[in-house]
């Protein structure tokens, strides 16, 4: 048989779930694969992004990276911008309506999405195809969009959660929102899509896509979802809205400084995500840290440099290793602010209240119990500050660092 495949369909399809949340299904993604496998034939797979921000973070490109593999398998992508939808606004695990945005806006921020999605992209056009669905949305008539809403019931669209709380809570929907999963679902039978790519909280918006293009005559696509990527916060998925992101655009510095405020207990879903180590490396270096054998700040500056070295390169990388190093030590030659202070032993809230880092006790003792202040005497030793009335010692003559989130200040003492 000849094929283009260099991997047999069952092991594409070992290496497509890895790092997935939930596939539906998976003897119908096999079934495609054989077809395809058989017939020489790439699959088409569907990620479609609405261009509602200019620029692309670290959370996009998880489903990103699933793509590239499925090119690197030897199938081909259909990268939709969703134009037209995204001057709707989609209400996915949002609280309220979005507002929507101007054309001029959309296509300023799709030409941005085209420039960044091949940093993680293969742009062969043997290997992706790229769409925008106001090629078929904007021709519609009123006729088109009753015709498509009828085969799909208002019961089945209020199924989807954000729906369901907001109609508990008395909160308003808009009825162009509930045209939203029909018209991404269309999406699909337009393209006649074989699989679709996107993250759980798109799942309901797949399944819309599934049921149209059965009822359209056509093989319903499977559906791979991807995990939502935390923000740096820990809490909300990561957002430029919510300031939680890191930018594929950001300086390298800026990057590598971003994923190493990432919590320890979070790296290693970043690691899941985000790094191309192994399965198996990943265990072990989580076992060698929890073992005490590797400590937490090497594991995360190793996957701050992966990531970054993604984007910028080795040399680049390793200047913002450097640079990083630099900062969260007591490096004479940086330039921080200083503050002069009377040598002896400070309780850490005077501390901070005479050096203007805090303007009260009150605001020192919040800073300090949200573990955002740490310390550095001039002896390169580093550490925490964990109560208010910790007592942090300056000799006449020498210079420590203390640190409070962003802010670097120099103390010298005299």
């Amino acid at each position: 048989m000849n094929t283009p495949f260099s991997k047999t369909p069952e092991q594409q399809l070992e290496e497509l779930l890895q790092g997935t949340a939930e596939v539906i299904s998976r003897p119908e993604l096999l079934d495609k694969l054989k077809e395809s496998y058989k017939d020489g034939r790439p699959l088409k797979v569907k990620w479609g992004a609405d261009p509602s921000a200019p620029d692309i973070h670290l959370g996009h490109t998880v489903v990103l990276r699933k793509l590239r593999q499925f090119q690197d398998l030897g199938h081909r992508v259909q990268f939709l911008i969703g134009d037209f939808t995204a001057m709707i606004g989609d209400p996915t695990g949002k609280s309220a309506t979005r507002k929507p945005l101007t054309r001029q806006e959309v296509e300023a921020n799709a030409q941005t999405y085209m420039e960044q999605v091949f940093k993680v992209l293969d742009r062969d056009p043997a290997k992706i195809e790229i769409r925008y669905n106001s090629e078929w949305c904007r021709p519609m008539g009123f006729e088109d969009v009753i015709r498509l809403a009828s085969r799909y019931t208002v019961a089945r669209i209020l199924e989807r959660d954000d729906f369901t709380n907001r109609m508990k809570e008395q909160r308003p929907i808009s009825l162009h929102e509930l045209l939203y999963p029909l018209i991404q679902g269309y999406d699909s039978v337009v393209l006649q899509s074989d699989v679709e790519m996107c993250g759980t909280d798109q799942k309901f918006n797949c399944l819309v896509g599934r049921a149209l293009q059965e009822e359209a005559g056509q093989k319903p696509e499977a559906i791979l979802s991807v995990p939502i990527l935390e923000g740096l916060d820990g809490v909300k998925k990561m957002s430029k809205s919510l300031g939680n992101y890191v930018g594929v655009t950001d300086p390298p510095h800026e990057m590598f400084a971003k994923l190493m405020s990432v919590s320890d207990h979070l790296m290693w879903k970043y690691y899941e995500l985000l790094s191309d180590l192994a399965a198996p490396a990943r265990q072990d270096r989580q076992n060698k840290v929890a073992q005490g054998q590797y400590h937490p700040k090497q594991a995360k500056q190793e996957l701050a440099k992966e990531i970054t070295q993604r984007f910028y390169g080795e040399t680049k990388a390793r200047e913002a290793w450097d640079y990083f190093e630099n900062r969260h030590n007591l490096d004479q030659s940086v330039d921080y602010a200083k503050a002069q202070v009377a040598a002896g032993a400070h309780k850490a809230a005077d501390l901070l209240v005479a050096i203007g880092i805090a303007k009260t006790k009150s605001d020192a003792k919040r800073l300090i119990e949200q573990g955002a202040v740490e310390w550095v005497n001039a002896r390169q030793e580093k550490r925490k500050i964990a109560s208010f009335n910790e007592l942090i010692e300056i000799g006449m003559g020498e210079t420590g660092l203390i640190r409070s989130g962003k802010v670097f200040l120099k103390v010298v003492a005299s």
